[in-house]
């Protein structure tokens, strides 16, 4: 086993002192491997393979240094992925967005995985979705004359 050193926001070490207290654990050490097993064990469960849609929810914080600049080149790097993206403004800090993302369960992890280990970014989690191979959209008549 290794001894390592870690930086946790105030807030988030909180949430865990208080997780340890209210599932018995001994120390910090104990609950941080249970939750970065499960953390680990999740996200190979997710991992859908083959083509898929994505939504990518992650919350950072406005005011890190060139962080806007280094989101920005992750999804220009990754321009046929991105369908949309929202912007909402939480508070004075904050900030969340939402994209939707189409491509190969791959490469939408991947950009996925890297936006959301941006330092600045204070949340994230995406959610693939498979969908069927080649399947092209069916034509439907509107009614329009």
């Amino acid at each position: 086993m290794q001894r390592i050193t870690i930086t946790i926001e105030d807030d988030l070490l909180a949430e865990i002192d208080a997780a340890a207290e209210a599932r018995g654990y001994q120390n910090r050490s104990e609950i941080i491997r249970d939750l970065a097993r499960a953390g680990l064990q999740q996200s190979a469960e997710e991992a859908p393979s083959g083509q898929c849609v994505a939504a990518l929810v992650y919350v950072y914080d406005h005011a890190a240094r060139d962080l806007s600049k280094r989101l920005v080149q992750n999804f220009h790097g990754h321009h046929d992925l991105s369908l949309a993206t929202l912007h909402v403004h939480l508070d004075d800090d904050s900030c969340m967005e939402v994209t939707a993302l189409k491509g190969a369960s791959s490469e939408v992890r991947h950009l996925a995985d890297h936006v959301i280990a941006e330092r600045g970014v204070r949340y994230g989690r995406v959610v693939m979705i498979p969908t069927a191979p080649d399947k092209k959209p069916r034509k439907r008549g509107h009614g329009h004359d």
